[in-house]
């Protein structure tokens, strides 16, 4: 054998010693992953029993909180319906009073004007003069 043989025999043993060296290094580091991953495995189970736990008297209380939610809702709607109620009365009230008005202001204006001719009427006849006119007086 001469010396490129042996340099190439030695090559081709080192390359070999260094993939077996690789494959050593990653199955060692597959087998801390599959340990890590064995106790994240182990603690997930925790969190999952523990959610169970929790979950009935969640479902209760989000029961409770729809139950709230439901009947704030129904009392809403019907203040809503109060509401609307109230906004008819005072509409009708409004318009009562505007009628009221129209009725009341042509007799108050009417009731004005008997009221001055009958002053005026008592006011000739007391002074015994036949018009209110000044120019006109005797």
């Amino acid at each position: 054998m001469n010396s490129t043989e042996i340099g190439v025999l030695v090559l081709d043993v080192l390359a070999g010693v260094g993939v077996l060296l690789v494959g050593i290094g990653v199955l060692l580091g597959m087998l801390a992953l599959a340990k890590t991953l064995a106790r994240v495995n182990v603690t997930l189970d925790g969190v999952d029993k523990q959610l169970e736990n929790l979950g009935e008297p969640v479902a209760k209380t989000l029961g409770h909180v729809d139950g709230i939610a439901d009947t704030a809702d129904r009392t809403l709607a019907r203040l809503g319906g109060v509401a609307t109620s109230l906004e008819d009365v005072a509409a009708s009230v409004s318009q009562t009073a505007q009628l009221a008005k129209n009725a009341l202001t042509p007799a108050i204006v009417n009731m004005g004007m008997t009221v001055t001719g009958i002053s005026s009427g008592l006011r000739r006849l007391v002074t015994g003069k036949k018009t209110t006119d000044p120019s006109q007086q005797e």
